[in-house]
């Protein structure tokens, strides 16, 4: 896209033009991928990394890089320190600004993204807890609560039973095992174990909603 001509040829996929862009097969599939500032970050299931977006990085002899423009959409991939990923559980991420929490269901880790790279926050008084519990669950659900500033993620664990107002169908329902736990950024610690578990959940306008049986709470 050029702004200056205002010549759009975004709809234009031309193979013979550098437009892909092929990842370490060994980090496993791309489960997520989020914007953070000018860059691309991508959740793949054992590896995170950061994708320059329109620029390369230049590296020198001693290690350090230098950023030069591209005309590749998707320039250098470079991993965060840290053998961790996403594992398959792309609805664990929440963002809150330039931090973003997700988990890592195969090591048994809840991270956070930072400007500081990636940090196991799972380890903050809960390394027990989370290594029992986290590998159990069926669903991961992850969400960030503007108002208290707080990391909620919801350990979903299913129960297969008979839904009586549909006659013989199934459906899933969430047993007494499931919690929703907090991790808030104020104390760097994990503060309390809610009495909800959301399906979904999402803050906006200045409001906290959840979302259970399609039904939106506040």
């Amino acid at each position: 896209y050029n702004s200056t001509s205002a010549v759009n040829n975004l709809n234009e996929f031309n193979m013979a033009e550098a437009i892909t862009k092929d990842l370490n097969p060994s980090y496993g599939s791309i489960q997520a991928l989020k914007s953070r500032d000018t860059n691309v970050v991508a959740f793949c299931e054992d590896k995170v990394l950061k994708i320059l977006s329109n620029k390369d990085a230049l590296f020198n002899s001693d290690g350090s890089k230098n950023l030069t423009a591209s005309s590749n959409v998707l320039g250098d991939a470079i991993g965060f320190s840290g053998d961790y990923g996403i594992s398959s559980n792309p609805e664990s991420l929440a963002v809150d600004g330039y931090r973003m929490y997700f988990t890592d269901k195969q090591r048994n880790k809840v991270l956070r993204l930072s400007q500081d790279g990636l940090t196991p926050i799972s380890d903050i008084g809960m390394t027990s807890w989370f290594r029992d519990n986290l590998n159990k669950a069926n669903e991961l659900v992850g969400s960030f609560d503007t108002i208290k500033g707080e990391y909620n993620l919801t350990l979903s664990h299913k129960d297969l039973y008979l839904n009586p107002s549909f006659g013989s169908e199934m459906a899933w329902v969430d047993n007494l095992a499931s919690k929703t736990v907090s991790f808030s950024e104020t104390t760097k610690g994990w503060v309390s174990f809610k009495s909800f578990v959301p399906e979904h959940a999402i803050s906006c306008a200045n409001e906290y909603y959840t979302f259970k049986g399609a039904k939106p709470w506040l």
